[in-house]
This record gives structure tokens, C-alpha cells and sequence, in this order.
């Protein structure tokens, strides 16, 4: 296995060297009737952190180096045929979370993408649960995601059917590998999955490939780039894991709102979740909002907020996590403010988050008892690259 990654990171870097810009290399070619389409790209965020205190031992006081999300992929497809590879090199080789793949694969799906309204997924998948989380690393407004991410329901092997841009006859190029809200579009979208124990995710314990299931609907509302909406439900059976006494069902609902409009971006997302690990009565309610202006062509400040409130052992904490920042993007490749146009500028991007900590913080008598979460202020500073 160790070999074999050796000359996956080896292939990978001799085309990011051959790489002329940063756009994914491509391969268009018909064969027979059918017109096919390869596409290789990949992205890294390396980064400088530091922290007074951050829950299960993330980093500490003195300045810690590192990357993370060192992934590469490949999309695939062949008329309605779809496929999806995507591989993180900084994950372990091995299946950990019990999900039924190692965990440094990420995405390993095909599909059949019949029409806008059903497109057929099979494999490896985000499940579809949690509007912060099915958006894709690469394109997020702080430099990490927040305390709120070990509540969805994460990556999982599974059958997933989907629908997108259905009720107005909006001419959005929906492709069929969407796995959140990527593509603007007009009208009603779904997600149905269901699959092995959500083991990637944070709230569920002790999952093993064949001893239970999980499911997740979600259904979607858009109005171009101005609105989007959705509310998601998931569950995963056994959550502490199968056998375990007294253990039960981790329950999740997760509903979310963006609006793009010019310049000015503002997101605002709500988890409320049962049964953590499998532990009854372990519930965690969280609330966050995150505002963007693109004030010049390169520089975006940004600012997020999330609130939590967890109960455990009949133990009732709270704790805040404020980011004040900015995006810096070096070298964008228009002046367009579209959303899509702000995707295409986080190919070069600089990051920089301080974190202020609120509530049950680092020192009190009863520190915050949910799964993760900065206990004391903190910085991030990232750089990343994506092709």
C-alpha cells in the first residue's frame, strides 16, 4: 500500500509541474457516439496555527505547522455515465471509521445522470446532510470548518438518488456529480441516501462495515444565486456502535441558508442533534452565521460566528466561536462577482482567522462538554493551491 501511494503522490506532482494555470487538465475525446470527459485535479491547504486551548488536543500555545486536505481526483464520464475518484494523502490507508473503504479515499462513486430530475449515485458519497459540510473544502469562507462539522453525517457507502433545478425550467448546467448546492439554479432539488453506519462522522462510535445502516434526506429550494435554502434529516443506527449497552440511534436536523448577491455573501446554518456516540440524552444544538464582502478585486474580509449548546449527563455548557479574517486572493482570473466566479478565485487563496472563544471556556468550573470546539482564542493562517 505504501508503494502504491508512493507513485500516486509521484503521478500527482509531475502534473501539478506540468500544470500551466489552475485549471484542472483535461481530456475531451469522442468514442463511438458517445463524447467522454477526463478530468484530473487536486488541491492543499498549508498552514501555521496556534491556540491558548482547542478541545481534543488540535494544536496548542506554540505555533504548529502543517497541511492538510492533500488530495487529488479524477471525474469521469461517458454520456449519462458519471464517475468520481478523490483521494486524500493525508489520511490514514486504512478503514478507521468502519465505513466499508480506507479513509484517505474520499469520493469513489459512479453515476447515472438520467435527467435533472434523477441522477442514480453508488459508492463512496457525501451523504447528504448538513449545508456547511456538503460544500467542498476548497470553497470555504474561513480558513476550517467549525465545531458543527462532527454533526453530519459525513462521507458513507451507499445508493444516493438526487434531483436538481426542477419546477421552472432554469437552464442551470447541473452535471450529476453535485453533492450539495454547487450550481445555481431555479427550483426545487432532493438528495435520498442510504447506507452503512455514518462512521466518518464525529457523533457516531465503534462503526463496522455490514452491523448497521444509515439514511439522510434533503430537500432544496433555489432562486438563482440570490437564495438558497434546504433542511436535511439523518439518522445512523447503533451510534456507539452494534452490542454496546444502552445504545441508540444518533438523530440529526440540519437546515440552511445562503444568499450571493454582488459583491456581499451571507450563510446562516442550524444543527439540532440527538443521541451523540450513541449515548442517550447527549443532544447539541448549534447556530452559526457567516458574512463576506468582496471589497476589492483580491482582498474579502470575512466574519463568522457559531453558538453551541450541549447537554451531557444532565450537564448543560455553551460555548462560542467567533472568526474574524480575511481572504486574499493572489491571482484571480477575472473581476467577475458571480458565485461561480468566486470559486474560480480560491485556486490561489491566503487565509487568515482569529478565533475568540466564548461561554464555557478553558479554566471554568465546567468547560464545554460537545464533541470539539476552541476552548481559548486562536489563529489560523492557510495557503492554498488548487488545480
Amino acid at each position: 500500500m505504501k508503494k502504491h501511494t508512493i507513485k500516486i503522490v509521484c503521478a500527482s506532482s509531475l502534473i501539478l509541474l506540468l500544470s500551466t494555470n489552475a485549471h484542472a487538465f483535461a481530456i475531451k475525446q469522442p468514442i463511438g457516439d458517445l463524447n467522454t470527459n477526463l478530468k484530473i485535479f487536486g488541491f492543499t491547504q498549508l498552514y501555521a496555527r496556534g491556540s491558548n486551548n482547542t478541545l481534543n488536543n488540535d494544536t496548542d500555545s506554540n505555533i504548529h505547522f502543517g497541511a492538510q486536505n492533500v488530495r487529488l481526483g479524477v471525474n469521469y464520464s461517458a454520456g449519462p455515465i458519471r464517475s468520481k475518484l478523490l483521494m486524500d494523502f493525508s489520511k490514514p490507508t486504512t478503514d478507521v471509521s468502519g465505513v466499508g473503504l480506507p479513509n484517505y479515499i474520499q469520493d469513489s462513486f459512479i453515476s447515472y445522470h438520467h435527467d435533472y430530475f434523477l441522477t442514480a449515485k453508488f459508492g463512496l458519497i457525501k451523504m447528504p446532510h448538513g449545508m456547511g459540510y456538503t460544500t467542498a473544502g476548497w470553497n470555504l469562507d474561513t480558513a476550517e470548518r467549525s465545531f458543527d462539522k462532527p454533526l453530519a453525517l459525513e462521507r458513507n457507502v451507499g445508493l444516493m438518488l438526487s434531483g436538481r433545478n426542477i419546477g421552472f425550467g432554469y437552464n442551470a448546467k447541473v452535471n450529476g456529480l453535485e453533492m450539495g448546492h454547487e450550481r445555481a439554479w431555479k427550483g426545487f432539488g432532493y438528495d435520498v441516501m442510504y447506507g452503512n453506519q455514518a462512521g466518518r462522522s464525529g457523533a457516531v462510535v465503534g462503526a463496522k462495515k455490514g452491523d448497521s445502516n444509515s439514511y439522510a434526506i434533503r430537500g432544496m429550494f433555489d432562486w438563482t444565486e440570490l437564495l438558497h435554502t434546504e433542511i436535511s434529516y439523518g439518522e445512523s443506527k447503533s451510534a456507539a456502535g452494534l452490542g454496546v449497552l444502552n445504545d441508540v440511534d444518533y438523530k440529526s436536523l440540519n437546515i440552511g441558508l445562503e444568499s450571493h448577491f454582488g459583491r456581499s455573501s451571507i450563510k446562516f446554518e442550524h444543527y439540532d442533534s440527538e443521541n451523540i456516540q450513541g449515548v442517550k440524552g447527549w443532544d447539541i444544538s448549534t447556530y452559526s452565521f457567516t458574512k463576506t464582502y468582496l471589497l476589492t478585486n483580491t482582498f474579502e474580509p470575512s466574519l463568522k460566528h457559531i453558538q453551541g449548546s450541549s447537554s451531557k449527563d444532565g450537564v448543560k455548557t455553551t460555548l462560542g466561536n467567533t472568526y474574524l479574517g480575511f481572504n486574499y486572493y493572489i491571482a484571480p482570473f477575472d473581476n467577475k462577482i458571480d458565485r461561480n466566479s468566486k470559486r474560480n478565485r480560491n485556486a490561489h487563496r491566503i487565509q487568515l482567522n482569529y478565533i475568540i472563544s466564548s461561554g464555557d471556556t478553558a479554566g471554568y468550573s465546567v468547560e464545554w462538554n460537545g464533541l470539539k470546539g476552541k476552548l481559548g482564542d486562536s489563529w489560523l493562517a492557510q495557503y492554498q493551491y488548487k488545480f
